[in-house]
Parts: structure tokens; C-alpha cells; sequence
């Protein structure tokens, strides 16, 4: 499975990249974050404990997962890889892309999810593929991407 979210934000590459990896403040500006703590704490990221709601119309179904965080500010990307939870094994990669030459068109942001799918005989890469991707993953990125979008450009 592999899902691919986007979005433009006119802003500086810094300030989103700066929102973006303190996470421990998503749920303060992203309303569908239940939680986000860190279990363990590096310079360069950590053990992050995530929890966030995927809503189906007036049904909220919650999600949870544990990612190994790490910033990589030299070449811009945020990186996540799942050790527990449903999408264990999953990688994550946000990347920052300002416009070429800087015209102040923004900052493309990007986030790629990468996995094998659940552990479970014969349905797993399905479900993956036809669930728990387009439906779960696509769901909560495209929401966190249009959460920081407001956040930083003052919406």
C-alpha cells in the first residue's frame, strides 16, 4: 500500500516545517487529534504515541499507532516508522518543497505512507490496499495537511 497526500501552504518552508514537527501541539490546532505524546524523547525526534479520529459522517472510529519520529531538518523531512498499533511496520516520510525559483508560491508539502498491510493471512495487502490506505490513512493525512495548512497561514 501506498497512499500520497499534498498540499500548497504559502508560507515560509521554516514555519511549516517548524509546526509540522512539534506534534505534541496537533492536537491543540488538528481537532480530529485525540492525543499526542512522547514516550521517549531524542534531539532529533522520538517514540511518539499518536491517537486521532477518523469521522464518517457523524461517526467519529478512532485510530491509534506508535512511531519511531525522526527530524531531519538538513534535508528537510520528517520521517516516521509504526512499531505499534494496526499499522505497525508502516514508513512515513513528509517532505517540504518550496517553489523553484522562490516566487512565493508556497511550500509543497507531502506525505507518503508505505506498507506491507496487517499481518493477517490472505487479506492483509487487501485490506491495505482497499481499506485501511484510501479510507483510514488518506482520511487522517489529507485532514492533518489542511489542519496545518489553517495553522500557518493564519485561516
Amino acid at each position: 500500500m501506498r497512499t500520497v497526500d499534498e498540499i500548497l501552504i504559502r508560507e515560509s518552508v521554516d514555519r511549516i516545517f517548524q509546526v509540522a514537527s512539534e506534534v505534541e501541539r496537533w492536537p491543540e490546532i488538528l481537532p480530529h487529534y485525540r492525543w499526542v505524546r512522547f514516550l521517549a524523547r531524542r534531539d532529533s525526534g522520538g517514540t511518539v504515541d499518536m491517537a486521532a479520529w477518523r469521522p464518517f459522517g457523524p461517526v467519529r472510529y478512532p485510530a491509534w499507532w506508535v512511531s519511531e519520529m525522526t527530524v531531519d531538518r538538513a534535508r528537510c523531512e520528517i520521517r516516521y516508522r509504526h512499531v505499534r498499533g494496526m499499522t505497525r511496520g508502516m514508513d512515513v516520510v513528509w517532505r517540504f518543497t518550496s517553489s523553484e525559483p522562490p516566487q512565493n508560491d508556497g511550500v509543497l508539502v507531502t506525505i507518503v505512507h508505505e506498507w506491507r498491510g496487517p499481518a493477517w493471512p490472505l487479506i492483509g495487502r487487501l485490506a491495505a490496499n482497499l481499506v485501511i490506505g484510501p479510507v483510514f490513512i488518506h482520511g487522517i493525512a489529507a485532514r492533518t495537511l489542511a489542519g496545518i495548512k489553517r495553522a500557518v497561514e493564519g485561516a
